[in-house]
Formats: C-alpha cells, sequence, structure tokens
C-alpha cells in the first residue's frame, strides 16, 4: 500500500514530528511506501510562543521528508496536493491536533480526492475540540474532518468529540504507542551522576511546555505540603509558552526556591531519557487532557506517574499499578498522593507494572489498525 503522509518532521522539534517519524518508518518496515511532506513553514512567528519550532537535537527516526507546506500560503497547499496526486496514494495520512491546521490541511485533502478518487483520507486525531478554545474553531474543525474517510483516535474523550461532528464516521481507537527512540532506561543512579543529582534526594519532574491547561501552578502550590511530608523538590524542565512571571510568583509566594528548579528551556532529544531515568516520579496536574505523549516518555523510560483523572489520561494509567490518580485541580490531593508514593514504597511495584505494559503498546498496532481501516473504506 502507497501513503503519503501530511505533517510535522524533523528538523522541526517536538512530540509530533517524533511521533510521525516513528508511525511512517513502522509502516515502511511492515512494506508500505510512505512519501512524507511536511513544512517549510509550520507557524507564523508572530504566532509560536515558543523560543524556537526547530529541534536542536539529532534527527530520532529519520524519514527523508519533502518540505513544502507553509501553513499559511495557499499555493504551497496546492502544489504539495499535485505533488501528492502525481504519486497516487493509495492513502492520504494527516495528525491532526489543532484548528489552526484546518485550512491547509483540508484544502490538501479534498484537492488530492479530486484528483485521485481511490485515494482514502485518514486523520489521526490527537484532538477534536482544542484545550484553548478560540471563536472559529468549530468552523474549521467542520471542514477539517469532513474532508476526511476515516478517524484514528488516541482516547475514548476524543472519540466522543469526534462523534459530535461525524458521527457515523468510520473510526478506531489505539492507544498512544510509546516513544521509543528514546531508548532504554538509564540506572537511576547512573542518571543523577550524569545530572550531578543527589542519589539520596527524591526528585519529582514536570517535563514539556508549559501552558495553562497542564496545570503547573497546582502543582507548584502543592509542594510545600510535599516537601514538608516526604523532603521532595521538583524539576521542571519545558519551555513557557505563556508569560513565567505568574508562575514564578507562585513560587515566591509559596517559599519553595530552593526545592523548585524551572529551566524554561525545550529539553533536546539527547537529554529526554536521563532525566527521566533520574527521576522518581512524572506528574501530569492537567486541568484538561484527550491524552499526552508525556505518560508514553514515562512508560517507556519505566517511570510511574501521577495524573489528574481528567479526559484520556485516566485510560492510560491504572491507578495503584502503573501510576496515581487524582482529582483535578487539588493540590491537597496530588500532596497525599505523593507521600502516599514514597511512605508505602511504591516505585518498585509501580515500575513493575509500567514494564509489564509497555510490550504491548508498538507502533505495530498503530500500523496495522490504519491499514485495516484504509481497507474498510475503500
Amino acid at each position: 500500500m502507497r501513503f503519503a503522509f501530511v505533517g510535522t518532521a524533523y528538523p522541526m522539534r517536538g512530540g509530533i514530528a517524533q511521533y510521525n517519524a516513528l508511525l511512517c518508518r513502522e509502516l515502511e518496515q511492515e512494506g508500505h511506501q510512505v512519501d512524507v511532506y511536511s513544512f517549510t513553514r509550520q507557524y507564523p512567528s508572530i504566532l509560536f510562543p515558543g523560543k524556537t519550532q526547530m529541534e536542536e537535537g539529532a534527527d530520532p527516526a529519520p524519514v527523508s521528508p519533502r518540505a513544502m507546506v507553509d501553513s499559511i500560503n495557499p499555493l504551497t497547499w496546492y502544489r504539495a496536493a499535485d505533488a501528492i496526486a502525481r504519486g497516487r496514494p493509495d492513502v492520504l495520512l494527516f495528525k491532526y491536533w489543532m484548528p489552526f491546521f484546518a485550512p491547509c490541511f483540508g484544502t490538501i485533502a479534498r484537492r488530492v480526492r479530486a484528483r485521485v478518487p481511490g485515494c482514502r483520507v485518514i486523520l489521526i486525531c490527537d484532538n477534536v475540540i482544542p484545550h484553548e478554545r478560540r471563536l472559529l474553531d468549530a468552523a474549521l474543525t467542520r471542514y477539517m474532518l469532513s474532508a476526511a474517510h476515516a478517524f484514528v483516535v488516541m482516547s475514548k474523550s476524543v472519540l466522543d468529540d469526534l462523534r459530535l461532528f461525524r458521527p457515523g464516521a468510520p473510526a478506531t481507537l489505539v492507544p498512544h504507542p510509546l516513544y521509543t527512540h528514546f531508548g532504554e532506561p538509564t540506572p537511576k543512579a547512573a542518571a543523577r551522576r550524569a545530572l550531578g543529582w543527589s542519589d539520596a534526594e527524591r526528585v519529582l519532574l514536570f517535563f514539556g511546555y508549559i501552558r495553562r491547561y497542564k496545570g503547573l501552578d497546582i502543582l507548584l502550590r502543592a509542594m510545600p505540603e510535599i516537601h514538608a511530608s516526604t523532603g521532595a523538590r521538583l524539576a521542571v524542565l519545558g519551555e513557557f509558552y505563556e508569560d513565567r512571571a505568574a508562575y514564578d510568583a507562585i513560587v515566591r509566594h509559596c517559599g519553595i526556591e530552593r526545592i523548585v528548579t524551572m529551566t524554561g528551556d525545550y529539553v533536546p532529544n539527547e537529554g529526554v531519557g536521563v532525566h527521566f531515568s533520574a527521576s522518581d516520579l512524572v506528574v501530569l496536574p492537567y486541568r484538561s487532557a484527550t491524552q499526552s505523549g508525556i505518560v508514553q516518555v514515562a512508560y517507556q523510560l519505566e517511570r510511574p506517574v501521577l495524573c489528574t483523572r481528567v479526559g484520556g489520561l485516566e485510560e492510560m494509567v491504572t491507578d495503584g499499578e502503573t501510576g496515581l490518580l487524582v482529582p483535578p485541580e487539588d493540590p491537597g490531593a496530588i500532596a497525599r498522593a505523593v507521600a502516599r508514593y514514597f511512605n508505602e514504597g511504591l516505585e518498585e511495584r509501580l515500575v513493575a507494572a509500567v514494564r509489564r505494559v509497555k510490550a504491548g503498546m508498538g507502533w505495530d498496532a498503530l500500523a496495522r489498525a490504519i491499514v485495516e481501516l484504509a481497507g474498510k473504506t475503500s
């Protein structure tokens, strides 16, 4: 089967580009041909809240993309669609995560469908309804979703959202695979030596870019109680996609300057494994979620997680086995769960469970599901 895949690819950074590369590589390993069409410009600088859109580290899963698409230049959408159509793909695949890309992706999908009538358009939906909503989101979402034949989602909450827009469309739910390109975990003692962390300290990790829906402010407010009961400190690794000053103010107000480290920087691929391996517990205090690739990074690197019961997060975490679940927007609940984790010595048991479940979270299941979905809609 021949696939055309439109989406972010290296040297653009982030989990979506990594996801796309790992999936394309799996499809190729299973004997399919995959042509990847990426961006010349993903976001206009004025709309991008981070420092750079480009990856500083090495390419984790090379896929040789053709950079053709400018997200805000319609002429490139038509050129890319024509190039895709000349390849006569059986399947046109998109990774869709926010309405901003609906005009671009939806236009490409419609033009390819018109030129290659047998081509099936499949969307892998991170979100259908975005975390941070804007005026035209519903209209843009309808435009994008109506261009597709079928859908892949990674959580029931996204499937439920999809049914609001496309009630009868073919769709399959496949849990988010693990980010295998980060390799296997480093022994904790060795990872801590590499980072200059003490073997004796207890360390919580908050990882990923920082926006309000991810709830870092809630975790910060929990830290005085966490430190008092467990002695743990917090490492915050990620770039601020909103004003950092509000978070610094919480740190000062809570008097936790000595036990909280916030780098404010994106972590290149090479630095991810050692930081997860050196941590005791990964905390996701989200206000809302569909799913999160952070859980998949943690599982790949055999770290338990503490998550709030929102969206698809609780679908990925078995409370008391692979991690701990708490109510959202409740600093006290987070503090009590962290205390339980350390005081009851849960790490060994939870890590063992993570090792068991990670064996069934490979990319082969996702690749097979996409191929089967394409066959059902042909």
